[in-house]
């Protein structure tokens, strides 16, 4: 394993666990992007041609402002490498540790797998966080999206303190979750990326608006996402449980949280009636508008050039949410946005079908 010195590594561990409490506001700052431990890793067959792979632990920001590790991966070009950096945002994996990416190929999906590759063969490094909880001791914070937005950029800090030929310049592309993620981290570059210079945010079948579709997730094949979404939001709020949600035979189903990842999760709950699910089968409206507050990009101007791309026929995230509220929504800060439909494409269609129009729109930016 190569790591920092065991000094530094057990000084820097300290920190993360007792910053919050201690430290000036310029002394936390300052850590994020380090890198706790870097390890060879191996990777999913279709990249491991194209890529060298390192699993490392690095320093994030915590939803509450306090310092945190996380989790991922830095994937090198074996061949072309330019200096440019992609962020890659995965889609939803589940909530425990299991469903972590850098260490559980099972849920490095397919369509992410196709996405990342063509990100390589374009000489781009890529780094591809797990998002934090997923892989260390914390609560995965789903669908917090400033959580994951925090996260992709500091996986880019993470990248350029382990090989600092690489350059300044960085995209965030991600889909669903990831797509959500990269939005919100869009947002936050000015004031979090420091010296890095985000050329642009490629989102695909990004999670938004979901005051517009969680209150008709219950009894739906899908309400294991709402599931998962309100155990995100305990992860942030300490005053809120999902029990006060939930109705009896969903919790009784929760343990699928911890023992399985998306489909199990999605498979554990795909039969309940809304009234099986949520109490009086309705989401609070004041839970609804909580997990709004803290799910919906572009609440703030992004910071740099933006593509959405969105599957008519996905059945994950509606395709109406991309076309009729979060592209107007980017257009009225005058933003420049991109939007690619893609006639008949699901969820995880979408992804594949538009990997090389993605990577050449992130050519265009870094050119």
């Amino acid at each position: 394993m190569k790591s920092v010195s065991r000094v530094l590594l057990a000084a820097l561990l300290a920190a993360v666990g007792t910053v919050a409490a201690t430290a000036q506001p310029a002394a936390a700052a300052s850590l994020p992007g380090i890198v706790l431990t870097s390890s060879a890793a191996t990777l999913p067959a279709e990249l491991a041609p194209l890529a060298t792979g390192r699993r490392i632990q690095y320093v994030t920001t915590g939803v509450t402002g306090n310092v945190i590790t996380a989790t991922g991966l830095i994937l090198t070009p074996k061949t072309g490498k330019n200096g440019k950096i992609v962020a890659w945002g995965h889609g939803t994996t589940g909530l425990a540790d299991q469903c972590a990416p850098s260490t559980h190929q099972a849920v490095f999906w397919e369509e992410a797998r196709i996405a990342v590759a063509e990100l390589l063969s374009r000489g781009w490094t890529v780094t591809a966080p797990d998002y934090p909880g997923l892989g260390t001791a914390q609560a995965h914070p789903y669908l917090i999206g400033a959580s994951a937005g925090r996260s992709l950029i500091d996986s880019v800090k993470a990248a350029r303190n382990l090989d600092a030929s690489l350059s300044l310049q960085y995209v965030v592309d991600g889909h669903s979750q990831g797509g959500q993620g990269a939005l919100f981290a869009s947002q936050l570059a000015p004031s979090y990326d420091g010296t890095l210079q985000l050329k642009g945010t490629a989102s695909i079948a990004p999670v938004s608006n979901t005051e517009q579709i969680i209150p008709v997730i219950a009894g739906t094949e899908g309400q294991g996402y709402l599931v998962m979404a309100l155990y995100g939001l305990a992860a942030v709020d300490p005053a809120f449980h999902p029990y006060s949600v939930l109705a009896a035979p969903a919790e009784a189903k929760t343990g699928v949280l911890n023992t399985g990842c998306l489909y199990e999760i999605l498979a554990a709950y795909q039969n309940f009636t809304a009234a099986q699910l949520v109490t009086n089968g309705q989401v609070p409206v004041a839970v609804v508008n909580k997990l709004a507050a803290y799910e919906n990009p572009a609440q703030t101007a992004p910071s740099a050039p933006v593509l959405i791309v969105h599957g008519t026929d996905d059945e994950a995230v509606p395709f109406f949410l991309s076309t009729d509220y979060l592209v107007p929504k980017i257009q009225s800060y005058g933003v420049s946005v991109t939007f690619l439909g893609l006639p008949d494409a699901d969820h995880d269609e979408a992804v594949i079908e538009s990997a090389d129009y993605v990577a050449d729109w992130i050519a265009a930016r870094f050119a």
